[in-house]
Formats: C-alpha cells, sequence, structure tokens
C-alpha cells in the first residue's frame, strides 16, 4: 500500500474504503490503491505534491456518478466533495453565481433560483451531479438544444496543476503566472496554431461533443479555460468555479409528436428547431417497447416519439410557440398533442421518465451496461444512426434501449446483456468496436457530454487522428509531465471492456459493500458520501 502523503482530511488504503469507491455509475469496477478526502484546498495541494514526488496515480471524483469510467483507478480515488464546503454566492446584478466545485446542479439552480436566475444546462443527474464533474465533462442535457452545452456558461475556474499552484482561469484574463501554463504556452500552443486548419478538419462537425481535447474552442477564443472544460481532471484538479446565469422562463408548453418511420426523424428535428424549443427529447421504439410493451407499440405503428419543450415569457407565448410548431411537424408525424397545463406537461414527459426505475429493478443476471451511451452525430444522419445501433445490436443477441437529445443528434444506449451468458463481453467490446466506427463515418463523436472516460479512450483516434491526438498528448504532457492525473482516461489504450461491475470477472468485494453498492445504484442514491456505505 502507499505511504500517507499526511492530510488534515482523511486518508484510508483498507480495503472496506477503497471498495466503495470501486465503482462509480459506469460499468467499471476498479478497486483503488487508497482513497483521500483532503479537507480543503491547501490540503489538495499537500496531496498533489505528494502524489508527484511518488509518481502515484491521482482519480478527481465528485458524486460518482460519471457514466464513462472517469471516476475509477488503480491509484488514489480524490474525493472531492468537502473542499469548500457547500460555499457558493449568486450574485443577481452581474448574472453570476460563484460555487465550490463539490455544490450540486440543483443546489446552485435552488439558490439562483430565489433570483429568478438559473444554470440553463440540466443533466438529468442535478440533484447529485457536482459543478466539477459538469465543468470537467463539459455536460448538457435535455435543454442544449437552445442554451448549448456547459462551455457557454463557465466563466472562470481555480484548479490545483500537477505542480501544486493553484490557479485562476477567466474568460479574456491575461497570463497566469503557473509552470504548467508556462510549459503549454511555450511548447505546445504554437503548435496547435500552426496546424488548426488540420484541428478543425479533424473535429466532429456536430452540435455537442466532449471528446477529446477542445482545441477547437481553445483556437477559437484563446482561453486556457477552454482546454480545462472537458478534460476530465487529467490536466488539473477543479476547486472552484465561477458560472453565467440566464433569466428563468415564465412559462412552458409541451408538444408530444409520434413518428411512424426514422426517415421523418431528421426532417421532424429540423421542422421544430425554428420555434426555438429548450428540447427535443427522443424515445426511441426500443425505449417504448421497454416502457409500454411490445404489443402496444406495434399495434400503433410507431417507430418513434419526440417529446418537445416551448418556453415563452407568459404562458400565452408558450402557447403559441406550442401550436405553431405542432403545425409545422404534423406533416411527418402520425400523431401531435399539445399540453400547457402542468398536469397535462407532466402526463406527457411521465414516460420520459418512467424507464430508469424498470433498467434499475433489472435482475442480478441481466444488467443495463451504459457502453455506447452517449454517441452524436449530424442531425441529418440520426435516422441512419438509430438503424446502425439497432442492426448492430440484433446481430449480436443483444436487447437495447435508445433515448436521447434529438434536438442535437445525440443518443444514450442502454445494453441489457445477459451476464450469466459465456461471452456476452466478447458481443459488447465487438458491438461497442463497430458502433465507434459507424460514429466516426457519420461524422459524429463517441461522446456528446459525459467524456471519453475509460470506456471511450481507446477510440479517440480513430474519431481525430493521429495528428491531433499528437497535439492532445503534447497538452497532457504539458500540464501534467508525470502523468499524475487520471492516467488512462481520454488517452489510453486498454481494453474498455474490461475490469467491469457486471460478470464473472469482476473484482471481489465484501458480500456487505458489494450490496450496498448495488443498491446505491438501483436507487441513483450517489449524494450518499461514499464512506458512509461503512456504517
Amino acid at each position: 500500500m502507499p505511504p500517507s502523503p499526511g492530510l488534515r482530511g482523511t486518508y484510508r488504503t483498507d480495503l472496506p474504503a477503497r471498495a466503495v469507491y470501486s465503482e462509480g455509475a459506469g460499468i467499471y469496477r476498479i478497486v483503488p490503491a487508497a482513497i483521500a478526502i483532503p479537507a480543503d484546498v491547501a490540503d489538495l495541494v499537500r496531496l498533489v505534491r505528494w502524489a508527484s514526488a511518488e509518481g502515484m496515480p491521482l482519480v478527481p471524483r465528485g458524486a460518482g456518478s460519471g457514466m464513462a469510467g472517469g471516476n475509477v483507478g488503480d491509484g488514489v480515488v480524490v474525493d472531492l466533495t468537502r473542499i469548500g464546503g457547500r460555499g457558493m454566492s449568486i450574485l443577481p446584478e452581474r448574472r453570476l453565481a460563484s460555487a465550490a466545485a463539490c455544490v450540486t446542479h440543483l443546489e446552485l439552480n435552488r439558490a439562483a433560483g430565489a433570483q429568478s436566475l438559473r444554470l440553463p444546462p440540466d443533466p438529468s443527474s442535478s440533484r447529485f451531479a457536482t459543478l466539477g464533474g459538469m465543468l470537467s465533462t463539459n455536460a448538457a442535457g435535455a435543454r442544449t438544444v437552445r442554451y448549448g452545452s456547459v462551455r457557454r456558461w463557465v466563466q472562470a475556474a481555480e484548479m490545483v496543476t500537477a505542480d501544486g499552484d493553484v490557479v485562476r482561469l477567466e474568460r479574456g484574463g491575461g497570463p497566469v503566472n503557473a509552470a504548467a501554463l508556462a510549459r503549454f504556452e511555450a511548447s505546445v500552443a504554437p503548435r496547435i496554431r500552426s496546424a488548426s486548419e488540420v484541428v478543425g478538419a479533424a473535429f466532429p462537425s456536430t452540435r455537442k461533443n466532449s471528446s477529446g481535447y477542445a482545441l477547437d474552442a481553445w483556437l477559437a477564443s484563446g482561453d486556457l479555460l477552454d482546454l480545462i472544460i472537458g478534460a476530465e481532471g487529467t490536466l488539473g484538479i477543479v476547486t472552484h468555479i465561477e458560472w453565467r446565469l440566464d433569466d428563468h422562463p415564465g412559462a412552458t408548453a409541451a408538444v408530444r409528436v409520434t413518428l411512424g418511420s426514422l426517415d421523418d426523424l431528421a426532417a421532424a428535428v429540423e421542422a421544430l428547431r425554428p420555434h426555438r424549443p429548450s428540447a427535443i427529447e427522443l424515445l426511441d421504439r426500443t425505449f417504448l417497447e421497454l416502457v409500454q410493451g411490445k404489443a402496444a407499440v406495434a399495434a400503433g405503428g410507431v417507430e418513434a416519439v419526440l417529446l418537445v419543450e416551448l418556453e415563452g415569457e407568459n404562458l400565452a407565448a408558450a402557447a403559441a410557440s406550442a401550436e405553431a410548431a405542432a403545425k409545422s411537424v404534423a406533416p411527418l408525424a402520425r400523431r401531435v398533442e399539445t399540453a400547457l397545463a402542468t398536469a397535462d406537461i407532466d402526463r406527457l414527459w411521465s414516460v420520459r421518465h418512467a424507464a430508469s426505475p424498470i433498467l434499475a429493478s433489472l435482475p442480478e443476471t441481466r444488467r443495463s451496461l451504459q457502453v455506447i451511451e452517449d454517441g452524436c452525430v449530424p442531425l441529418d444522419r440520426l435516422g441512419e444512426y438509430v438503424r446502425e445501433i439497432r442492426g448492430a445490436a440484433r446481430e449480436r443477441g443483444l436487447d437495447i434501449v435508445l433515448f436521447g437529445h434529438a434536438g442535437d443528434g445525440h443518443l444514450h444506449c442502454n445494453l441489457l446483456p445477459e451476464v450469466a451468458h459465456d461471452g456476452w463481453e466478447r458481443n459488447v467490446a465487438a458491438l461497442l468496436d463497430e458502433i465507434a466506427s459507424v460514429v466516426a463515418s457519420l461524422g459524429g463523436t463517441l461522446s456528446g457530454e459525459h467524456g471519453d472516460g475509460r470506456l471511450r479512450a481507446p477510440y479517440v483516434e480513430r474519431l481525430f487522428g493521429g495528428e491531433v491526438v499528437s497535439l492532445f498528448r503534447d497538452v497532457k504532457a504539458a500540464f501534467d509531465p508525470r502523468g499524475i492525473f487520471n492516467p488512462g482516461v481520454k488517452l489510453g489504450s486498454a481494453a474498455p471492456i474490461t475490469r467491469l461491475k457486471a460478470g464473472s470477472a469482476a473484482a471481489p468485494l465484501p458480500d456487505r459493500i458489494a450490496t450496498s453498492l448495488r443498491e446505491l445504484e438501483r436507487t441513483a442514491g450517489y449524494a450518499t458520501p461514499r464512506l458512509e456505505l461503512l456504517d
């Protein structure tokens, strides 16, 4: 076991403590060498300097709700949920919020809401997703179609570098005196600028992207902040963030669009977009069969349902937008419904939220695994992408559930393998490999909002090409010369479908802890401090 770094906070190497940090919300189970819960930023600096001297990997972690495996690893898992307490302040006159990275999205929006403000990106994990995790993955959510991903809402961030420096990066800010940033500006920035045309051609032509380092955004803005957003804790550990805020809408309305053919999917989205919807959510036939039953879906000839949210200054404005959107999409739809009353809107959206409890209640022999769960393609290729996933899964005998953010061409896919059957891991790995190639051929990205993590790191070069990935590696080396921050995340070559939490090859855990982790997954209890599972 590694020696103690001498923290004032918590540092443990016993198996029970390490075991409760061996899983996150994704597919992996990796028992770390130790866990650390720094008491404050100074304690985190001490830990980082110790890790640099020891060559010890650090795995930054918030609530552990990330899907792609960036919150588990072999080194020291660093739980950041105590740094800064729940400290935040809302500055309504400047439409800004300043908050510790461990504050959740829901906590921030409750405080901002008292001032009739909000942070519009809205991940479904809002009640436990930490702001640091959202920044680190360039998170999004259903309302990205109107408000974009997290990137445009981040004004400034404080982070600890691999050298143990505490730096503040802000929009339009001047030079920052820190060794990591000096290395980047001296040796890497000129190479990226000279390769700007290659970078522009390599990045996906999608509305969202959380894959790779955001060289395109940095070239456009010149702000080093853009390299940190979406870096998944591989370039530094973020401790505090300043956010731009927006007004709350006066009212919302909803439209439900039933489609009989995937050929109409992209056209329906394009018909809706001019009305500036705040969300266009896709419920694929596979999703509807899970929630409503195959017979009901077949009887209606349904291939997909779109749930559309529209905002307005008041109810009349929202209603007018909903009626106009419904009229535009009607020629492409089997059925269109509108809702204005809160109860009616809740009824339309209830099916969107029905899958999670169903998937959480699956037996141990049939697990819901998030493997090809974050692909994003150009809007005009969305129907083709749905067909490709369905066909590839069917060929391998794998059941799937598809849903997602149709307004951005962005799909989530849950695989439902029978994990008691021999060879299921090979089928899942083969499916991931095939869909990675499909996404690349469609000009898409494997990650629209969840990041590369360990899951997609081996496919980054397939998507971006060798020259751009070489620049990614240069960025990583400049910020983190000893490679202590989240090695294997974002850039890595390890086989992605190994070290899983499901199946006979899963790392053994004490029975009581394995049961607690499974219950946490079933109930989405990621707000629970992990060491409380030992009580």
